[in-house]
């Protein structure tokens, strides 16, 4: 600490470039200070460093650890203390740029696993960003050491080692929960579950806050979809909605929050934090959410069992596309979820191409089958789930010809769900829609494909250039991978962490050699064996700003880039 003090005093007042001089290990009451990396200027971005605690100095306790999900739901939870005593900081330094900026990776309402904070046997290690100060572009010595001195030693002082032994355990033994309901969920051959009491509005469309006003209505299942599940740390059952395996629709009229329940059981891939009012809201972790996409590339996919028989003979086993249309976008996105291994499709009617949904009598009578390259969903959806154990959540408050293939529906009315199954199939009994069926005997096969190596080009002039913009862009050498539709990615941490993955396979040359479910499949492993920081170039520094990314928002982005070329087999 002394040192340090002594070097921020001897360049006082020289050019920002002397900050370099501080790169480094520093002693403090109680932790250590690594100075990993000092920003160039004090525009650019902000120096990084960590501050390693031993472990001995908390009330942290070994047995809290025993399982990974353990493990991260800690490391969510000292993220957020570290973040909380930060935004209580008035004494932010002042300056040029970035000058006196402190910051951590902050989570939102999903517990993701992150490298903000990580722990290892023996100590806990916290990556922060910081800016240094200056003026212009002078080194402000003294504002520094007031960060590194006043600031950060009470930022520890107020978060790690404040931390409660009642806050940490309840945050476990919520995640002991959920695992209980994920694995009852396995086990009974459930899609997802919702808990009687859950909060499902927000609080607008900008906030994932839960919608706290006199008006919200909180969730109750229907008798007959209610099941009881015993967990862990509580003598009763969580009593809730089981959606089974298979079709189930969502219907209802406008505004009867019919989207409200299928965007939670969307999030419901992702643990929620006490209070969220989502926290018992779970799903199948490999549910897509699918939707018409104008305008994205597709390439060498074979959306044949969707889109076949094409003017001028051309063939859809392998189609690509430079600007897809909305049924042809939906087709490849199925496509590509299969082979990135959805076993749950979720798919609102709002979002999809018409044409690819449903097409009714009249339009059968007036266009003939053989006119029409497009068999609609309605037609293949039983087959997926007979064939390929695919089930499908679907939204529809437009079309009825759905109740023929549905094995569940609910009806969303006054934002309370409703079984009205029975009904659903008296009314499909007694009016027959009239249409042809005209999906064939079979879904049609879907083949794995092998990503080439010319795919990914991270150079731009002479230097390599991968970075996340936000969440939904990853500039990728001279492209732009666009993930705007890509729904179920939930946080920029994420977007930062598939562009690192992007970048790590090419200079590792994995394409080429395996498929797209191998290539996912070696990735998942190398981050449960070594942990996402081991797809930096440096991983024992400080890759504090990345969030793990699900595999199908991996293969979404492979998907949509411009570059994709896919080798002959």
């Amino acid at each position: 600490m002394h040192r340090l003090r002594s070097l921020l005093q001897k360049i006082d007042g020289r050019g920002y470039k002397a900050y370099k001089e501080i790169r480094g290990s520093y002693e403090f009451d109680g932790y250590r200070l690594h100075i990993d990396h000092v920003q160039g200027d004090p525009f650019a971005s902000p120096s990084k460093i960590r501050l390693e605690v031993p472990k001995s100095r908390t009330v942290l306790k070994g047995e809290w650890e025993t399982t990974s999900q353990r493990k991260v739901r800690l490391e969510d939870t000292i993220t957020r203390s570290v973040a909380i005593s930060i935004h209580e900081q008035d004494k932010r330094a002042s300056g040029s740029g970035k000058s006196g900026l402190i910051a951590i990776d902050e989570p939102s309402q999903e517990v993701l696993e992150r490298t903000s904070v990580q722990l290892s046997a023996t100590s806990i290690f916290i990556c922060l960003t910081i800016g240094l100060p200056a003026k212009g572009r002078t080194v402000l010595g003294r504002q520094a050491e007031k960060i590194f001195n006043a600031i950060l030693p009470e930022i520890v002082r107020d978060s790690i080692f404040s931390l409660k032994e009642a806050a940490l355990l309840k945050a476990i033994q919520l995640c002991d929960q959920q695992d209980a309901i994920r694995a009852f969920l396995e086990k009974e051959g459930l899609v997802a579950f919702i808990a009687n009491g859950s909060v499902l509005p927000r609080e607008s469309g900008v906030s994932d806050h839960p919608l706290k006003s006199g008006d919200v209505v909180p969730f109750q299942s229907p008798h007959s979809l209610e099941v009881s599940i015993k967990i862990p740390h509580r003598q009763d059952s969580i009593t809730g909605m089981a959606i089974t395996e298979g079709i189930t629709l969502i219907v209802g009229g406008g505004y009867h929050g019919k989207s409200t329940v299928l965007e939670s059981i969307e999030r419901g891939v992702y643990d929620h934090i006490e209070g969220d009012g989502r926290e018992f809201v779970l799903t199948n972790e490999t549910a897509m959410k699918v939707r018409a996409e104008d305008g994205r590339k597709i390439t060498s996919v074979n959306i044949s069992p969707f889109i076949k028989n094409l003017p001028f003979g051309k063939t859809t086993d392998r189609f690509t596309s430079e600007d897809a249309s909305g049924s042809t976008s939906q087709a490849a996105t199925i496509i590509e979820s299969l082979e990135a291994g959805t076993e749950v499709l979720l798919i609102d009617e709002d979002t999809s191409a018409t044409n690819f949904m449903i097409r009714d009598q009249r339009m059968q009578q007036l266009v003939s089958k053989d006119r029409e390259p497009i068999t609609p969903f309605i037609d293949k959806v039983k087959q997926l789930y007979s064939e390929h154990a695919v089930s499908t959540l679907l939204v529809m408050g437009g079309s009825g010809d759905y109740f023929d293939v549905a094995d569940t529906v609910v009806l969303m009315d006054q934002y309370r769900p409703y079984d009205v199954t029975s009904k659903a199939k008296e009314i499909a009994q007694s009016t027959a829609t009239g249409r042809r069926e005209e999906g064939g005997e079979r879904f049609g096969d879907h083949e794995c494909r092998m990503p080439s190596p010319a795919s990914l080009n991270s150079r731009k002039g002479k230097r390599s250039k991968v970075a996340a913009r936000g969440l939904k862009t990853i500039q990728y050498g001279m492209t732009d991978i666009k993930l705007d539709y890509v729904e179920q990615l939930t946080d920029p941490s994420q977007t930062r962490g598939i562009a690192e993955i992007l970048h790590f396979i090419e200079k590792k040359n994995w394409l080429g050699t395996m498929t797209f479910s191998e290539l996912l499949e070696k990735v998942e492993k190398q981050i449960h064996e070594q942990g996402l920081a081991s797809f930096t170039d440096f991983p024992n520094a400080h890759p504090g700003d990345l969030a793990r990314p699900r595999m199908l928002e991996l293969a979404s982005a492979i998907n949509r880039l411009r570059t994709l070329k896919i080798n002959d087999r």
